[in-house]
């Protein structure tokens, strides 16, 4: 954990940064395939909505030797063609579903159910839906999404903007179509508990996105005064500094909601618990991955089209390369100083050579260094006229002799 803090704390720092943005094309085609397998799985195999959505009636036998096979022909003997009959976990738990009939119907379902498992009529529990009543239900569902979705909307853009609203909305929409697609595939019956989870979700996910977009728009405030970051760095900044916190907050919440949903269904047989728990299962994790990896990105591609944000965009471009030219001109700009340093030496170098010998070297090392010394954009060293050593006449240092 430790190890991880400190992670946190480097990539809040900006000592350690993952491109989030820049690779967004990488994440756009991993929910390009979550949302395809999704679609063929709705497409094929659809939803298996309970009795509470398309009405019926649901039968339920506890604690009676009745097998699948035995109740599935009680329903048969009694008039029903196509029952769909389960076993539940736990200890002999039984369930009949049928569409909507009417009560003598039910009840011969009823008592042929009690009779192929040897108890009392009163023992089979009997739980009957009307279809009108189911559609309602499925309609006040979908309207509660609708306002859920409304609403989000509204919020969004009154407390950030509207680009932040649509990358917001576009990222629930991914959320939930990838819910309900493995909803549809692992072939789980959509009870009015899975309405209550996805729902549950969407208020996670957004509070995810919005501590995200709250953190990009601490970073991108008087973005435009100056030249340091683009919008798309700003935001994959927010990222950085938000993704620990984001990923141990949706693991804290994971861990109790799947002990529900492998433990309870697998050993506790917990059925309405069940429904819920997948539901929020996929959705935690479905929407901190899209909070990360789909709503910003997308926000900061919004943000790019704008044509404040490409002019900003190439005055970061145009200091990025004039601090590279900079800074390979003063690697250039190394070289005449070495021969500067290099003709210094040899000038001194010649001085203690002698007279005799070194008047020419002197010389010569003396313009080295002058020339060296112009090109390097320093002031040249005056070539001084050498002395004779054979002629008795003195001259100045100007050059003219000394009557």
């Amino acid at each position: 954990m430790s190890r991880l803090g400190d992670l946190g704390g480097k990539l809040y720092r900006g000592e350690v940064s993952f491109d989030f943005v820049g690779n967004r094309k990488r994440w756009y085609l991993l929910s390009a395939v979550l949302l395809l397998v999704s679609a063929l799985s709705l497409a094929t195999r659809e939803l298996d909505l309970g009795v509470e959505f398309k009405g019926g009636a649901v039968y339920q036998v506890t604690d009676a030797p009745l097998t699948v096979e035995q109740a599935r022909e009680a329903a048969r003997s009694a008039g029903v063609d196509e029952p769909i009959v389960q076993e539940l976990p736990g200890e002999n738990r039984i369930r009949v579903q049928v569409p909507e009939v009417s009560p003598e119907t039910s009840d011969s379902i009823r008592n042929a159910l009690a009779d192929r498992a040897g108890i009392d009529p009163g023992a089979v529990n009997v739980d009957q839906v009307g279809a009108s009543w189911g559609e309602q239900i499925a309609k006040r569902a979908l309207l509660g999404l609708i306002v859920f979705f409304i609403a989000v909307l509204i919020y969004l853009a009154a407390a950030f903007d509207l680009k932040m609203a649509a990358a917001a909305f576009v990222s629930l929409l991914h959320d939930v179509f990838i819910t309900v697609g493995i909803y549809s595939l692992v072939g789980f019956t959509v009870t009015p508990a899975t309405v209550i989870g996805v729902l549950t979700i969407l208020g996670y996910s957004l509070y995810d996105t919005v501590v995200v977009f709250d953190k990009v728009r601490e970073n991108t405030r008087g973005l435009l005064g100056s030249a340091r970051h683009t919008y798309s760095q700003a935001a994959n900044l927010a990222i950085n500094q938000t993704v620990v916190r984001s990923i141990n907050t949706s693991v804290i919440a994971l861990l109790p909601v799947a002990s529900i949903l492998f433990i309870g269904t697998w050993f506790l047989g917990a059925g309405v618990l069940k429904d819920l728990a997948l539901a929020l299962f996929v959705g935690i994790a479905v929407g901190t991955y899209s909070s990360i990896f789909i709503a910003t990105p997308l926000l900061a591609q919004l943000k790019e089209r704008e044509p404040q944000m490409q002019a900003l965009a190439r005055r970061v471009a145009s200091r990025g390369a004039r601090a590279g030219a900079a800074t390979g001109a003063v690697a250039t700009a190394g070289a005449p100083v070495s021969a500067a340093s290099a003709g210094s030496g040899g000038k001194s170098g010649g001085k203690s050579g002698g007279r005799a010998t070194g008047a020419k070297s002197d010389s010569t090392a003396e313009t080295a260094a002058g020339n060296a010394g112009g090109s390097g954009g320093t002031r040249p060293v005056p070539r001084q006229q050498p002395q004779r050593s054979g002629s008795k006449s003195k001259r100045r240092p100007s050059g003219k002799k000394r009557r």
